[in-house]
């Protein structure tokens, strides 16, 4: 394997603790994975605005600390991408959006100020849809993310480039946000792990916190933004690092009691889990269901966990999920940027903004999140975890929104999503991790939920489902086929 490759394959941990005794520099590292960048760029579209120059210069500064005898940081060193709707100083943000094509922040997301105060090295902003509102990657700026497992198919959205960069090998890990699965998903179809820790844990401003900029204020009850990696240990990693409140979030809690490298490596024996397939009421792809209940089969036979099917009961409350993110967003100021420019928009968001929403409707809307509060606390206080698929079905072809058929039922396009976004609604803490493969070789997520702020349990069972049965050695056959 050539010395590119070998850094390429590292995790973060790996490539913290070798910048950091000198065995790699900083700069060696980037060059590798810049140079990876440019091989895998062409297939899988995973960066809109690559920074190569940024990433020298910050590379650069992290070996002058070192050479210096200063302390670098907790990630020293290691490249990360960043979605492309968190701001970035400096650096151009477009949100997927030709409202937003030439626009550079005058701030750095909170998220960004901790990462590069942490010694991270940013490689370049990942794609998007068009301000996140969607589950996939293809938008009207920029050429559509695509799968690394299968250049036919989604990566998943929102944080659709973030999902492709980390499982093509450009990063170990990269920043994701959340608002009603967007970590998740794109981290399901891609074999990755991905976490939206609880509401509250990360900190958020100017993203979804700024009235000055329409779009980029909306989804502020709903969203997190957190890690996507190759090891559950980066995404602690991460949270170490990006965690802890901040006065500009009003959202934001205290930092957690707990270390959050150390979870991962806590016993689960003996938690008490409820699995559900399909909530009572879901069309679920039978591969998704096949590979799912054998691996929630491991933590009771080789992790001392109790198992029992269960779902928490309620009707499927995802038709006025969108009307929760209409009420978050900026209707006024969206319509104003987007009158005489609609044509050069995604579809459904124009819908979504055209739309004469009622009181009703976004009361309506608050009374069922509420009703989903209320019977998910009670179902949990039965439970440690509850698992669950992450998506209902593995990726499909770019372009569209969602599949039109699962299990043989006529669906909407949002009906796959009806695992992930349940969480934004409730601010749970809740994972994805690799769960498996489908017959053609399509990655398959299992979704890992805690209780209200219980981000310790669900890390030390994603550490030892892991441990269990270990991925991260598998790699998309792209990189083969491109001698990587």
């Amino acid at each position: 394997m050539s010395a590119d490759n070998e850094i390429c394959r590292m995790d973060a941990m790996t490539v913290a603790a070798k910048v950091r005794d000198k065995t790699l520099s900083a700069a060696e590292v980037t060059e590798a994975v810049l140079r990876r960048m440019e091989k895998v760029e062409p297939h899988i579209h995973a960066f809109c605005t690559p920074t190569p120059d940024v990433a020298r210069a910050a590379a650069a500064a992290v070996d002058a600390k070192i050479a210096a005898g200063k302390d670098p940081g907790l990630l020293a060193g290691v490249p990360i991408g960043i979605k492309d709707l968190v701001a970035t100083k400096d650096i151009l943000t477009v949100m997927g959006s030709p409202l937003y094509r030439d626009f550079v922040p005058d701030e750095d997301d909170i998220v960004v100020e901790r990462l590069k105060d942490a010694g991270a090295v940013i490689i370049g902003k990942t794609n998007v849809p068009e301000f996140g509102y969607s589950g996939v990657g293809h938008n009207p700026v920029f050429p559509a993310t695509r799968n690394p497992w299968n250049l036919d198919m989604t990566s998943g959205g929102s944080s659709a480039g973030s999902g492709a960069s980390v499982a093509s090998g450009v990063a170990p890990f990269a920043i994701g946000s959340d608002g009603g699965g967007s970590i998740r998903i794109p981290s399901a179809l891609c074999g990755l792990y991905g976490i939206k820790a609880s509401m509250g844990r990360v900190p958020l401003y100017p993203g979804c916190r700024d009235e000055r900029y329409p779009g980029v204020s909306s989804w502020e009850s709903l969203e997190h933004v957190g890690p996507m990696s190759r090891t559950v240990a980066d995404s602690a990693l991460m949270l170490k690092v990006i965690t802890g409140p901040d006065p500009r979030d009003r959202y934001s809690i205290p930092a957690a009691d707990f270390d959050y490298v150390a979870a991962t490596k806590e016993s689960i024996k003996g938690l008490r889990i409820a699995y559900s397939e399909d909530w009572g009421y879901a069309p679920v792809d039978p591969e998704v269901r096949r590979v799912v209940s054998e691996a929630v089969r491991v933590f009771e036979t080789d992790l001392g966990c109790t198992v029992e099917r269960a779902s928490p009961g309620w009707d499927d409350p995802f038709p006025q999920f969108w009307t929760i993110v209409a009420g978050d967003t900026d209707l006024t100021g969206m319509r104003r940027m987007m009158k005489g420019r609609e044509k050069e928009m995604s579809p459904h968001l124009v819908a979504l903004l055209e739309r004469q929403w009622t009181a009703e409707e976004f009361t309506d809307a608050k009374m069922m999140r509420q009703m989903v509060c209320n019977r998910m606390w009670r179902f949990m206080a039965n439970y440690d975890l509850l698992i669950t698929p992450t998506l209902a079905v593995p990726a499909f072809p770019l372009y569209m929104q969602g599949p039109e058929i699962i299990e043989e039922k006529m669906v909407t396009t949002g009906d796959w999503l009806c695992f992930t976004f349940i969480c934004n609604l409730t601010g749970q803490p809740a994972a994805t991790i690799p769960a498996g493969f489908t017959k053609t070789g399509l990655p398959v997520g299992m979704q890992i939920i805690g209780r209200h702020l219980a981000d310790r349990t669900v890390l030390a069972a994603s550490g030892a489902f892991e441990q269990a049965r270990p991925w991260a050695h598998q790699w998309p056959k792209l990189l083969g086929d491109l001698g990587l």
